[in-house]
């Protein structure tokens, strides 16, 4: 499967899983839902949740730091993951300090119930998905979560949102794109950029939407907004430029 990615704000992507089900109004037009029925051959299990335990070790193979998006096609904190898995795939984001990890959930009360079971490297970056003013309590779930850095989706923006912004490092914010689009009132992006300068919060603006996701352009009041946060800068300080060598899965001693 081709890792490579259009997604602005990352430059790969990882799925140990496929496959997820909708939980909010957010879910209703789901790309990724709509990749496996167009690529049938590549899932042979449709949209049904899947684990790939093959897939564990494949960051190691890239040496090149980068920003990984975390199960692009499910959700890392699915009802179907069980925590032995979930802690296998944070072995590897430990075994692999060069990269950072962007992990997205939707499933906000999951996400705290499974933390204190992780261990949480400064390379994860945790975010949920905040689509309208209803699931704002998911940005309370995250607060509680020990990640070094937090961040909120709030794409596809269906409405405004007043937002608490405090202990989060970054948001992005986008319109819904494809035949079924619901229109972003540009307005509710301003806001939220408002709020994030106040905060002193990344302001990252993704996409106006439309038919395709380039329809609509990036410009948000005549700029290209591609704030990120500061863990970004420190990271890339820390990592650019030096010989990284994969780390191999230490394996169990065979009786």
């Amino acid at each position: 499967m081709n890792t490579h990615t259009g997604i602005e704000w990352t430059d790969e992507t990882w799925n140990p899983t496929t496959g997820c089900n909708k939980v909010s109004p957010g879910c209703a037009h789901c790309y990724a839902e709509s990749m496996t029925k167009r690529f049938p051959n590549g899932f042979p299990n449709g949209f049904k949740f899947t684990k790939h335990p093959g897939r564990l070790d494949k960051p190691k193979t890239w040496r090149k730091p980068k920003r990984i998006f975390v199960n692009s096609m499910s959700d890392l904190f699915h009802e179907q993951m069980d925590i032995d898995f979930l802690q296998e795939a944070f072995q590897t984001i430990r075994e692999t300090p060069w990269h950072i990890y962007q992990i997205l959930t939707k499933r906000h009360d999951r996400l705290v119930e499974l933390s204190s079971q992780l261990e949480w490297p400064d390379n994860v970056w945790m975010g949920v998905s905040v689509e309208s003013q209803q699931y704002v309590k998911r940005v309370d779930c995250l607060r509680r979560v020990p990640a070094a850095v937090r961040f909120l989706s709030c794409e596809p923006l269906l409405g405004p949102l007043a937002l608490d912004l405090t202990d989060i490092h970054w948001v992005i914010v986008g319109g819904e794109s494809g035949p079924k689009h619901r229109p972003i009132d540009l307005d509710w992006a301003r806001d939220i950029r408002e709020q994030c300068r106040a905060a002193e919060v990344a302001f990252f603006f993704k996409q106006v939407g439309g038919r395709t996701p380039k329809a609509g352009g990036r410009h948000l009041d005549g700029e290209v907004w591609e704030e990120m946060p500061e863990a970004w800068e420190t990271h890339c300080q820390k990592w650019n430029g030096k010989q990284l060598r994969p780390v191999n899965r230490k394996l169990d001693p065979v009786a």
